[in-house]
């Protein structure tokens, strides 16, 4: 899964994809480099960020998506039901929520009736207060507790449970620690027989793992090694901003694995 992010300040690219012209340049490159679907966004969700009206949301997404034309699959990264909704009038394949249909309570009808794919993410808090102190008895069973009651949520609402991944929202509430410990024990997540999304790249975990304690971001090197780990504990979805490197290393660790 490719990222792009339509925002102005995006902590990977600064937005340099905020135009809609060049975020569809990005989305169309990336294609060729090997993705499935690129993943498109117009909200950010780093921590401490106060949220983005469901109008200028649309604002920055719409014209992108009309500018892919049914060409890219894509993914809508949105919490928002109207802007899920228009997304998906134009095509879009999933919704991704990293609210987890808690955001928008009209989210999960709209999913069900277009009979859309849907991503699950844990986050503990907003992104406003995210990363203030995120305290867990156990992340990894805290994480799939919650996850297998978001699932029965979305499947009472009419969601197929065949179109629904699970992400554990690597970085969203938790500490460098929580991360990597999400990802050493991944097989508690993939025991519930749905796919499961990662995002790692890029982020401030990796940049500290490394000795920077107070990196904002990660190295692409330190990404490729947390992607491919998480391939190797079961991951199904790799979501990446370095698409084509990132497609080399999967490659490589899938030929290794035979």
């Amino acid at each position: 899964m490719g990222v792009v992010n339509v925002t102005p300040d995006s902590f990977f690219d600064g937005g340099a994809n905020f135009a809609p012209a060049a975020a569809v340049t990005t989305a169309q490159r990336m294609m060729e480099d090997g993705p499935t679907i690129v993943d498109v966004g117009g909200e950010s969700t780093s921590p401490g960020y106060e949220g983005t009206s469901a109008e200028e949301e649309l604002r920055r997404v719409i014209p992108v998506l009309e500018g892919l034309d049914d060409e890219v699959p894509a993914s809508i990264d949105t919490a928002k039901a109207d802007v899920a909704w228009q997304a998906l009038a134009l095509g879009v394949e999933m919704v991704n929520d990293v609210t987890a249909l808690r955001g928008d309570p009209r989210m999960a009808e709209v999913v069900a009736d277009d009979g859309a794919y849907l991503c699950l993410m844990h986050m503990q808090g907003e992104p406003r207060t995210m990363q203030v102190n995120p305290t867990y008895d156990d992340v990894v069973a805290d994480v799939a507790s919650f996850l297998e009651e978001r699932l029965a949520f979305a499947v009472a609402q009419g969601v197929s449970e065949e179109l629904i991944c699970l992400d554990p929202g690597i970085g969203f509430g938790k500490t460098v620690e929580q991360n990597f410990e999400l990802i050493r024990r991944l097989d508690e997540l993939t025991s519930f027989g749905r796919p499961v999304l990662i995002g790692f790249s890029r982020k401030s975990s990796l940049g500290r793992a490394l000795g920077d304690e107070e990196a904002k971001t990660g190295p692409l090197s330190a990404s490729l090694a947390a992607a491919v780990a998480a391939y190797e504990r079961g991951a199904t979805i790799i979501r990446a901003h370095d698409v084509r490197e990132t497609v080399e290393a999967l490659t490589v660790a899938q030929a290794v694995a035979g």
